[in-house]
């Protein structure tokens, strides 16, 4: 009888690691971990972002030189913002100073022009650090003063102030010092006025509109709704919103150009002067306060036997002032090309919306104790009461201001209401033009609304990717990011890779690998 054999049956390998269920603890712990990597990730992104948007980033500098017909004006702006945004103004680092006389005052020697410069490139390198300088853009911008001398004498004065400019450490260029157009001073202002109400890139109805009395010229600036010849037409884009501007300056009929003119015409002995007579060589001025003298020259007044006395005196006769300046206003009338002209030959249409009313509009209103929002009945009154008042007796009450200041408030608020109301159409309770040379904080002057301009238009200033990032709408875009982060993480912990175990069948003899619910 054979001996017995042994059954053999193979052994099945050992099943690799790769075949066997994996912890379910280890795949727990994994989970949490992608969690608290992912929450800790986004709450650094966030915490991040908040600190530097609660840093104050150094203000950039720029400078506008406003060379007006009184005086110049340096005007150092500190700001952040970058190009093609509207500048977003560091009051803090702002500052402003004045020199006086004007430019063109300097019409007989150009060369002295960039010594009245050089105290006011000293006063703005005292308030820009000096590692800004070769930073920061400085350009002149001169007005109706320069705009009145022959082009001659003006490109002489400018050169003058070129020269020194170019050595100032600033930013330079040439072509950044000239005479602008005063079309472009009253849109300066318009920007600047709107900037401060906030109502750029806004309704073109909301806005406000613009009108300057200086001392050598007149702007005024608006939206128009009318169809605008092209030369008056300006076309304004900030943001997705497009202006269509009414702009225009006055060129003479500023305060003291509208002033010299009525002075000249007194003693021209011209009947149209004025509703006054002219006797004995002494010329009845009716734009001055009772009993007030001036001093002219001779030459001033054809056939005059006087020499260097008292040739006019006041009829302060506020009603004959209005006439003789409504009369300044409405010269060269009869040479209007347009349908209807309000001043002169020039077009202008219907006055349309709330408008701010600055410079000598808001002195001669301050001057008479008027609130920004009085009517130009109100400042009749005060005008009629002034120009009756007795010189002596002003001179008593006004004793703080220089004589020459003092005498011509009776023209300039007989001067205004004609501007206003003969010539524009406002009627004389009308409460929509506020007489204001700032809103709010902000002063409203041409200058800034240059600077907003040019800083949008030419350059590109990166504060970093913070600034436009870190914004009050991109915080809320942050945190929602955050959150999708984490739940995504959350789901990645979640998901599961199919578990499968791997069984040796004895009776097939071969491995089974079947899914593990």
């Amino acid at each position: 009888m054979d001996a017995p054999k042994l059954l053999i049956r193979p052994v099945p390998p050992r099943p690799s690691l790769l075949s066997r269920i994996s912890p379910p603890a280890h795949r727990h712990h994994r989970g949490t971990l992608w969690i608290l990597v992912a929450a800790a990730a986004a709450m650094a992104v966030v915490i991040f972002l908040l600190i530097a948007s609660l840093s104050s980033p150094s203000p950039r500098f720029g400078i506008v030189i406003d060379a007006g017909s009184s005086g110049t004006r340096i005007h150092v702006f500190g700001f952040n913002g970058e190009s093609g945004m509207i500048p977003s103004i560091d009051w803090g680092s702002t500052a402003v100073m004045r020199v006086t006389p004007g430019l063109s005052a300097f019409s007989g020697e150009p060369e002295r022009a960039r010594a009245s410069l050089a105290e006011l490139l000293e006063f703005a390198k005292g308030r820009v650090a000096k590692d800004q300088w070769g930073k920061t853009d400085v350009r002149l911008m001169a007005t109706a003063g320069l705009r009145m001398l022959p082009v001659e004498v003006r490109d002489s004065i400018l050169e003058s102030c070129r020269m020194v400019l170019r050595s100032s450490g600033f930013r330079f260029q040439d072509d950044w010092a000239s005479v602008i157009p005063g079309s472009d001073e009253g849109i300066y202002a318009w920007v600047a006025a709107n900037y401060a109400l906030n109502t750029l890139g806004g309704d073109p109805q909301k806005t406000t509109g613009i009108i300057e009395l200086g001392g050598a010229s007149a702007q005024v600036t608006f939206v128009s709704n009318e169809a605008l010849p092209a030369e008056f037409l300006h076309v304004l884009k900030f943001g997705e919103t497009t202006y269509n501007l009414y702009s225009n300056s006055f060129l003479h009929y500023g305060q003291n150009a509208a002033h010299e003119s009525l002075q000249k015409l007194l003693r021209s002995r011209s009947p149209k002067a004025s509703a006054e007579s002219v006797q004995e060589g002494l010329l009845i001025d009716p734009c001055s306060p009772k009993g007030y003298s001036y001093v002219g020259e001779p030459a001033d007044v054809p056939n005059s036997k006087l020499e260097h006395q008292p040739i006019g005196q006041a009829g302060g006769n506020f009603s004959a002032c209005r006439s003789a300046a409504s009369m300044l206003l409405q010269k060269e009338k009869e040479n209007c090309l347009y349908q209807k002209c309000h001043m002169g030959s020039t077009f202008i249409p219907k006055l349309q919306g709330s408008f701010v009313a600055t410079e000598n509009f808001f002195f001669t209103t301050k001057f008479f104790g008027l609130s920004p929002t009085s009517s130009l009945s109100d400042l009749m009154l005060a005008g009629e009461q002034f120009c009756g008042e007795d010189w002596s007796k002003l001179k008593e009450k006004y004793h703080t201001l220089a004589e020459e200041d003092l005498s011509r408030y009776c023209f300039s608020s007989a001067y205004i209401v004609a501007l206003l109301h003969d010539s524009l159409g406002i009627t004389l309770d009308d409460r929509r033009i506020e007489f204001a040379n700032q809103v709010g904080n902000i002063q409203v002057e041409w200058a800034l609304g240059a600077f907003i301009m040019q800083t949008m238009a030419t350059r590109s200033y990166h504060s970093g990717w913070i600034t436009s990032v870190v914004q009050p709408d991109s915080l809320v875009l942050l945190f929602v990011a955050s959150t999708l982060l984490i739940f995504a993480a959350w789901l990645a912990s979640k998901w599961r890779r199919p578990q499968l175990k791997t069984i040796y069948d004895l009776e097939k003899g071969r491995y089974i690998v079947t899914r593990v619910n």
